[in-house]
Parts: C-alpha cells; sequence; structure tokens
C-alpha cells in the first residue's frame, strides 16, 4: 500500500449537550460537556490509521495539544511531522442535540501558522502515488495542492470549512472531492436546499479532472467521475453523535481504495464506517476498527 500523509488540523473539541441548537438571542442549559481530541484532519488521519494505512500525520499545535500527539500515536499514525508552536492549540466549540445533530464553531489556533518551510520538508519525504490528504482548517491548503501535484502525488480534498477562496484553489490537481450538501452546493453555487444529484452533477460537470464524493447523512454517499455514478447506502444504527462522520468516511474511502476494492465497495465500507461512528459518542473515539467494518 502507498503511504498516506494527513496535512491537517489538530483540534480539542468542547462538545457541549444541548436539547436543541442554540437560537439568536437564546440562552440555554447544557446537559452535559465532554472534552476530547478532534480537528478534522487528526480524525481523518485516525480513521485512516484504524483503517490499515501507513500514516502520517502534518500539522501544527500549542503547548496545550501534546495529548494530541500521544493520541494518534496510539492509534498507529506516524507523527513525526507535528511541530509545536506558542500560540494555542486549534479549538473547537462542538453543540449537539438530542438527534445526534451537531453545529461547530472553530478557533484554528496552531493549525493556522503552517509555513512554506514547513510544507517543503515534509512533502520531500513523499513520492509518486503516495497520498495526500488535505481539509480546510489550516493554511496553505492550495500551495500544498500545487507542491504535491509536481511530485506526482494523489490528493483528496475536503473543503471544509468551506470559504469562497476554496473557487481559487487549483482543484483540477485533486482527485478526490469530497463535500457534504452544504458544502458540495456551496462549492457547485446552487442553493442549499437543491437535490443531491444536480449538485453532484454540477460538481462532476466544473471538475472534470476530480472524482466526486458527495456525503449526504441518513441518505448515504454519492460519487461522480466523468461517466461514472455510484451509491452507497448507510447502515442502520441508532444516531448518537454525527461529528466525525465525514471524516471516518473519507478515511475508510481511501483505506477500501487502497485495499483494491472498487468504487461502490468502498463506497459500502465507508459508508458502513461512518454508520457506526455516529451510532457513539465522540469524535476520534468514536471511529470503528478494521475489523468492525471489512466483515
Amino acid at each position: 500500500m502507498s503511504k498516506v500523509l494527513c496535512f491537517g488540523s489538530l483540534n480539542i473539541d468542547h462538545i457541549y449537550r444541548v436539547p436543541h441548537m442554540v437560537m439568536e438571542g437564546e440562552t440555554l442549559s447544557c446537559t452535559s460537556l465532554r472534552t476530547s481530541a478532534g480537528g478534522k484532519g487528526a480524525n481523518q488521519s485516525a480513521a485512516m490509521a484504524r483503517a490499515g494505512l501507513e500514516v502520517y500525520h502534518a500539522g501544527r499545535i500549542g503547548p496545550d495539544g501534546m495529548f494530541l500527539v500521544d493520541l494518534l500515536d496510539g492509534y498507529g499514525v506516524d507523527t513525526r511531522y507535528i511541530d509545536t508552536t506558542s500560540s494555542a492549540t486549534g479549538n473547537a466549540i462542538i453543540q449537539v442535540d438530542d438527534e445526534g445533530r451537531n453545529c461547530i464553531m472553530i478557533y484554528p489556533g496552531g493549525n493556522r501558522e503552517i509555513t512554506k518551510e514547513m510544507v517543503d520538508a515534509v512533502l520531500s519525504d513523499f513520492s509518486q502515488g503516495d497520498w495526500l490528504v488535505l481539509q480546510n482548517e489550516i493554511n496553505l491548503v492550495d500551495y500544498l495542492i500545487t507542491c504535491a501535484s509536481r511530485r506526482g502525488m494523489r490528493i483528496c480534498l475536503n473543503p471544509a470549512p468551506y470559504e469562497d477562496e476554496v473557487r481559487s484553489f487549483h482543484l483540477d490537481l485533486v482527485d478526490i472531492i469530497c463535500v457534504n450538501e452544504i458544502e458540495g452546493a456551496a462549492l457547485a453555487g446552487l442553493p442549499v436546499k437543491t437535490d443531491y444529484e444536480t449538485i453532484l452533477g454540477t460538481l462532476v460537470e466544473a471538475h472534470p479532472h476530480s472524482q466526486i464524493l458527495l456525503t449526504a447523512g441518513s441518505h448515504g454517499a454519492y460519487y461522480g467521475y466523468q461517466d461514472r455514478r455510484g451509491r452507497g447506502e448507510i447502515v442502520d444504527l441508532p444516531v448518537k453523535d454525527t461529528t466525525a462522520a465525514g471524516d471516518t468516511f473519507i478515511g475508510y474511502y481511501i483505506a477500501s481504495i487502497e485495499r483494491g476494492f472498487d468504487v461502490d465497495d468502498a463506497l459500502a465500507y465507508a459508508c458502513r464506517a461512518s454508520s457506526i461512528a455516529v451510532s457513539r459518542e465522540g469524535a476520534m473515539q468514536s471511529i470503528p476498527a478494521a475489523s468492525e467494518v471489512f466483515t
């Protein structure tokens, strides 16, 4: 299997369980508070490592985030490329309601202190055919895309949180673009309530060099690339917390492709993994092991 570099965020998650999402002007009592490891990048690294891949994580943390390195080490992620900064580690404020839905507010901290020198040094250890997995919680994403493409690396981008800047990225160099329905509609320039097939078709037409993965919650996931279409169904399990669902999906999709499965099987395994994850509390700790998915 190829090496996988996840260049991405590392966050400390503060998870508030609430009866409903707080509204403008409202003061709401929460029923519980948990602090745990998170960040889309860290979650994706943990998912890919749990799925059996050789995973390296690159990013930056503050002195308050050293426990994140220990946790990733425990999942089997190689953490040699995680640097420290004097700034605070990235933080996420997460509301989870009684239906398991979430909304997230992020303070970037060290995640937005990536330098070009750091990127160049890390990428020098990777080569053609290796994977680079990215999210939009760090800076220099487009620089990473350009540099990795020059090295012949395969690139997977989850442009979340979505910002209009994403449109200026060299997306024609990205092999896989993975979005949920909100990010997908924004990237496609469509209203949020647009149906999944229209979002997928618009993205496929606009990005003919990229495979499009569109995650759709309880509706599973959609795949599009040129004339090829695919669909993955969820496993019907009770939903407790959807925080790491998309990260788990991405990790297991790439792992499935690396194991030699075709797109349809990869979608099925990725949907199974994310279904298991949302049936558990938390982010990183909810990610299932390979033995629970590849059965």
